[in-house]
């Protein structure tokens, strides 16, 4: 073979090879990792953000679930590939479309899986049953839970829990009660309008996407999301009201966060009715300036009240 040409082959299995990495590294879907932020509020709330050995801590718990996180997309993406083809932008995902194997996709799900498991295990065994049970509960959610109308987004919310209970064990604080309500209410939120932005987008071909599309309709959903935002916005108001609450940090000015939370909540709703989103939360969070500067603005509130309170 004369030497340009084998030039020529060179560069196009290194194309390929790239494309396939490239196509692994958007399937694991690293702009999600914010979902595992809310890691980091037991060391918020339980005012240990000056502990360099608790912050490390976090920060290793953070680092697991992103490796568990992606492992979980990858599993996800191999056994939706042949539904993603018919939606008009899950179609475009590299697996859907055929960029990366479907067998290459598995074996990175695997090795992220394992190695997300051997980082949680060297935080402490707790964090590693809890990064345990958030993948098992999120390969269950794939093969079969995610098909089951409101058990789906009771799944998905219940993540977000494993994921607010780890950051606690990680550091070993107690975890509130006060905080898995709230969590839990805002996952709902979250996903009842994910699934209502599904079905407005799909349309006619949503059942074939998703059985469980085929149970919901958008006044149903109107109805829960209006159910989860009210209990969202109470259980946070009672939280910062409360007067254990209020003697354990010491201070009864945590509720001036509240008009954050309700803008923030008021915001997405904007999103998702007006503006025909919410697909997407971590995309909303990331490119929505209103959103984004409302959720740093309460954290800044938080930290201040908690040192100058």
């Amino acid at each position: 073979m004369p030497p340009s040409k084998k030039l020529d082959h060179f560069e196009n299995d290194y194309n390929i090879d790239s494309l396939m990495i490239r196509g692994l590294i958007i399937s694991a879907r690293p702009s999600n990792w914010v979902k595992n932020f809310i890691i980091f509020a037991a060391l918020i709330f339980a005012k240990e953000y000056t502990d360099s050995e608790k912050i490390g801590l976090a920060l290793l718990t953070f680092a697991a679930f992103c490796l568990g996180t992606s492992a979980v997309y990858l599993f996800n993406d191999v056994l939706d590939r042949e539904n993603d083809k018919s939606h008009p932008l899950k179609s475009k995902r590299p697996i859907a479309s055929g960029q990366v194997p479907a067998a290459l996709a598995t074996a990175a799900s695997v090795f992220l899986a394992l190695s997300g498991l051997v980082v949680a295990l060297m935080v402490n065994s707790a964090t590693l049953a809890a990064l345990g049970l958030y993948i098992i509960i999120n390969y269950l959610y794939s093969t079969r839970l995610k098909h089951v109308v409101i058990i789906d987004v009771m799944t998905i919310a219940a993540g977000f829990i494993i994921r607010a209970v780890a950051g606690g064990l990680a550091i070993e604080v107690p975890i509130s009660p006060w905080l898995l309500v709230c969590t839990t209410l805002l996952a709902l939120f979250l996903g009842f309008g994910k699934r209502r932005h599904e079905l407005s987008l799909l349309t006619d071909s949503a059942t074939s996407h998703r059985k469980a599309l085929e149970n919901y309709s958008v006044p149903f959903l109107d109805q829960m999301i209006s159910v989860v935002t009210a209990s969202t916005v109470v259980a946070y108001a009672f939280y910062t009201l409360s007067p254990d609450v209020v003697e354990h940090f010491g201070t009864k000015w945590l509720s001036l966060t509240i008009p954050f939370v309700l803008y923030g909540i008021f915001r997405y709703l904007f999103l998702i009715f007006k503006m025909d989103q919410g697909g997407s939360p971590t995309k909303l969070l990331l490119t929505d300036a209103p959103l984004l500067v409302c959720v740093l603005l309460w954290l800044a509130t938080v930290i201040l009240v908690f040192n100058f309170t």
